[in-house]
């Protein structure tokens, strides 16, 4: 089965020219995924469009891409989707350009050494993009031209949120509600001023720092009580955890050990327990109802097993 992704970096952008290439298979009914206002800079896993595109697709599929722009930035995303496209049996094709009609997944050599350079060409197109863009910069700064998005506050707005939160101790979010802005805004104008480094300023800016920050699971001190334990997890929920905002669920992650499993593959992950109930948790998503099918398996397959691991450390410990 062919499955179409498009993507364009802006919402100025359309994808006419990508549907132009992928007409015979757009008439064909074949589901497109699209990442639209999305930049290259977001790694293709992390892009919503292109992960639901893995979620659906099964064995045998092929993903059709109008050109290698659209899903690849750098040798390193290049190499980065070939392994999760082979591993999940998929096969990858360009329509347009020099490597159209290849097969990116194929292991011959004369496909690896295509590959090879089409992941570099790539990243040198991007670094001409780059270089081309700080000399025009460079150049517009010394014609004297203002860069840059405009401030969100005046001058005496900044004064103002400044003396209120020095004199008055005004809380961040409070200044932000009052003026409509993000809370970011706020803190650049108080950074800039450096009085969230004075001593008054620094419980407060303590405070709001604990109480910003994303819940983490709550983890016992004694190793008896949260024991280290060896779990595999599913290859499809090791890959959604990448991106996890959890960094132990991260860091534990980047210490597993791959192990294949037929056509799939699971990451075998030493942690405590604690950190697998929050990589699970962190995954819920992919086990609620009305997700994709492989993804409700392989959660429901994670939470056994660490149930099950549960259960022998309960009588291993009586």
């Amino acid at each position: 089965m062919d499955r179409l992704y498009m993507r364009h970096s802006t919402d100025k952008q359309t994808n006419l020219r990508q549907r132009h290439h992928l007409e015979p298979y757009l008439a064909e009914k074949a589901p497109v995924y699209e990442d639209p206002a999305t930049s290259s800079r977001l790694h293709p896993r992390k892009r919503p469009g292109f992960q639901r595109l893995l979620d659906e697709a099964a064995v045998g599929d092929v993903v059709r891409l109008a050109d290698a722009a659209r899903l690849f930035r750098s040798v390193q995303d290049v190499l980065d989707v070939r392994d999760v496209l082979r591993r999940r049996g998929l096969h990858l094709r360009i329509a347009s350009g020099a490597w159209s009609g290849m097969d990116l997944t194929s292991e011959d050599p004369m496909t690896k050494l295509f590959v090879t350079m089409l992941a570099g060409v790539l990243e040198f197109q991007r670094d001409m993009i780059s270089e081309n863009t700080k000399d025009g910069v460079a150049a517009a700064r010394s014609a004297g031209k203002v860069l840059g998005r405009p401030n969100r506050l005046s001058r005496e707005q900044a004064d103002a949120v400044v003396a209120a939160y020095d004199n008055d101790g005004v809380a961040v979010k409070a200044l932000a509600r009052q003026y409509g802005v993000d809370p970011k805004v706020i803190r650049r104008v108080l950074d800039s001023a450096q009085v969230r480094q004075t001593p008054g300023g620094l419980p407060q800016l303590q405070e709001e720092s604990a109480a910003e920050e994303s819940p983490v699971p709550e983890t016992a001190t004694a190793a008896a009580a949260d024991p280290v334990v060896s779990i595999d997890v599913p290859g499809l929920l090791a890959e959604q955890l990448q991106g996890a905002a959890d960094v132990a669920v991260r860091e534990a992650l980047d210490g597993g050990r791959s192990i294949r499993r037929g056509q799939g593959y699971s990451l075998r992950v030493a942690a405590p327990l604690s950190i697998h109930r929050a990589a699970l948790q962190a995954c819920a998503a992919l086990g609620a109802e009305g997700a994709a099918p492989a993804g409700r398996k392989a959660y429901r397959v994670y939470a056994d097993r660490i149930e099950n691991t549960c259960r022998s450390t309960a009588v291993l410990m009586e």
